[in-house]
Formats: structure tokens, C-alpha cells, sequence
């Protein structure tokens, strides 16, 4: 199956399913930096109650996961799934959800979320982030601009996030040597002020992939490579300066 051909037959078929309102293609290929062997990312967005034993029933291989299966919170589950000899994910948005979170984001106020692969875990406006970027293929989504009031609240508090880090980590883990953990810290901290950075610019963020590099801090590697045991305060306090440079200069 070609490309364009296996797109539609996937997305026709997520859209066949009971309550879903709309399907959309996100990741690399809704943004044309896709590899051969990228994965293909669809949400399916529904109203009310969404079964995922619908999805199983297609009979495409792969793990199909109950609702709430990822946390809970706005990634609530989704599939990891093996069709045509490509790897798809296939995640779970619920309408009444994105329709509160777009509303509290236009008032500045969103929800820290802890995830799975995600260092500093996720605000709850990713899923605006999708609206704006992902690629509808069937139905009608709402494709929002990033709010003023959330892009003057929300640099606060990951930098609140990432301080708290950086000054548990200077006052517990570097005086003790700790390498690991402390190496730890400093890549959450710097991850959570490349949010406070690109919330700062109205910039959406929809992974972490590239959150380092966008946000100015893919420097803070140097901090880590050069760690040693009795070298971990002074690491901490130049990683902690670079960051807070970086989330000023963006306000």
C-alpha cells in the first residue's frame, strides 16, 4: 500500500468507529519530517464513551490498552498497533476534555501531568498543542492559537518546577556526591525551563524530542558530560544560571 493509500484506509477505518467524532494525523508525518520508518501517529477524538474493544475488533495486531490505561490523565490510553507492516499509535481524546482544558487555557490555567518518556511530564494544554498542529483527516477539530493568558502564566510555573529542582538537588544530592541523581535533576530542571522558554515565545510543545534544542538549552549536555562526585555544586549552579537566563531572556 502506498503512503497516501494507507493513510486514508487507516483513518477511514479509526472513523468507522462507535463515537468517534473526528480522526487527525499528528507526529513527523502531519509535519512533513518523517523518516521511512516513522511511526504513524492518529488520535481518534470522541464524544461520551469511546470502547476499545471496538479497536480490537478491527483485528489489526498489536496492544490495545483500556481508557485511563496511560495515566489517566489527558493521555488516557491509545494503541501500539502493526498495520501493513508499519508501526502505528493510535492515542484517545476525549471531546468533553479537550473542550475544558482549551477553555481553562484561554483563562491561563493548565494542569502539570507526570507521563511516561516525558522527563518534565506534560501540561494538560498538549492537547491544544495537537489541535494546532496535527493534520485532521476526518471530521471537524478546532485548531486553536496559542492564548495570551496562558502564555503570560504558564512560564512561572515551570520555572517554579525547575528552581525547586535545582535547589533540592544543590542542597541534597550534589553535597553528597551523588552522580546519578543528580545528573537527574538537572535534565528534568532543564527540560521543565525549555517549557517555561517556548510557553514564553507561544510556541506549542507536543513531545521532548527537540524540547532542549528549540528552547536554546541543548547546551546544558556540556554541564552533564563534565559531572564528577566532588564537582556537582558548582554543576548545579551553572546549569541552574543557563536555564534562568534562558527563561528570562524569552519573558
Amino acid at each position: 500500500m502506498e503512503e497516501a493509500e494507507f493513510e486514508t484506509h487507516v483513518a477511514d477505518r479509526l472513523a468507522a468507529l462507535p463515537g468517534v467524532r473526528a480522526v487527525s494525523l499528528g507526529g513527523s508525518r502531519a509535519q512533513g519530517t518523517h523518516r521511512a520508518d516513522s511511526d504513524w501517529d492518529f488520535a481518534i477524538y470522541y464524544r461520551g464513551r469511546f470502547e476499545p474493544q471496538h479497536l480490537r475488533d478491527v483485528g489489526w495486531p498489536g496492544e490495545v490498552s483500556e481508557l485511563g490505561a496511560w495515566g489517566g490523565g489527558v493521555f488516557n490510553g491509545g494503541a501500539w498497533l502493526r498495520i501493513d507492516g508499519r508501526p502505528v499509535d493510535v492515542h484517545y481524546r476525549d471531546l468533553d476534555v479537550v473542550e475544558h482544558v482549551l477553555a481553562e487555557a484561554r483563562a491561563g490555567r493548565f494542569e502539570w501531568q507526570p507521563l511516561m518518556f516525558h522527563l518534565a511530564g506534560i501540561p494538560s494544554y498538549l492537547l491544544l498543542a495537537e489541535l494546532a498542529i496535527n493534520r485532521v483527516l476526518h471530521g471537524e477539530l478546532p485548531r486553536p492559537e496559542y492564548p495570551r493568558a496562558l502564555r503570560e502564566a504558564a512560564p512561572a510555573v515551570w520555572w517554579q518546577q525547575a528552581s525547586l529542582g535545582f535547589a533540592y538537588a544543590r542542597a541534597n544530592h550534589a553535597p553528597r556526591g551523588q552522580l546519578a541523581e543528580t545528573a537527574g535533576a538537572i535534565a528534568q530542571a532543564a527540560c521543565q525551563s525549555a517549557h517555561a522558554v517556548l510557553a514564553a515565545r507561544g510556541e506549542w510543545v507536543t513531545n521532548e524530542k527537540r524540547l532542549l534544542a528549540r528552547a536554546g538549552l541543548r547546551d546544558v549536555d556540556q554541564v552533564i558530560a563534565g559531572l564528577t562526585p566532588d564537582s556537582l555544586v558548582a554543576a548545579v549552579d551553572r546549569a541552574q544560571a543557563r536555564c534562568e537566563a534562558a527563561v528570562s531572556a524569552a519573558r
